[in-house]
């Protein structure tokens, strides 16, 4: 998988990664007009599918990359990080 850019970002809220928070996640990446993909040890997932995103398990200290297929979308990959770095407003 060749990505345009990419943020590696740690979980801050004490939840982690849970069903709302990958709600809001999966929200912002569907606005994207290119993939959006998140990385945690070796294993990727879709960000714009909620199910996709849990299936990574994260709890409050893990670390993932998010990237982007398409440059365009990099407005979108800054959201994003700056949700997770916010603790997805918790």
């Amino acid at each position: 998988m060749t990505t345009a850019q990419s943020r590696t970002l740690r979980i801050v809220n004490d939840l982690g990664l849970h069903a709302r928070s990958a709600a809001k996640m999966a929200k912002l990446a569907g606005e994207a007009s290119g993939g959006v993909w998140i990385m945690k040890n070796g294993n990727t997932a879709d960000a714009t599918s909620m199910l996709d995103i849990l299936t990574l398990a994260c709890p409050a200290g893990t670390e993932i990359t998010v990237s982007i297929d398409d440059e365009a979308d990099v407005n979108t990959l800054e959201r994003i990080a700056a949700l997770v770095r916010s603790g997805f407003g918790e």
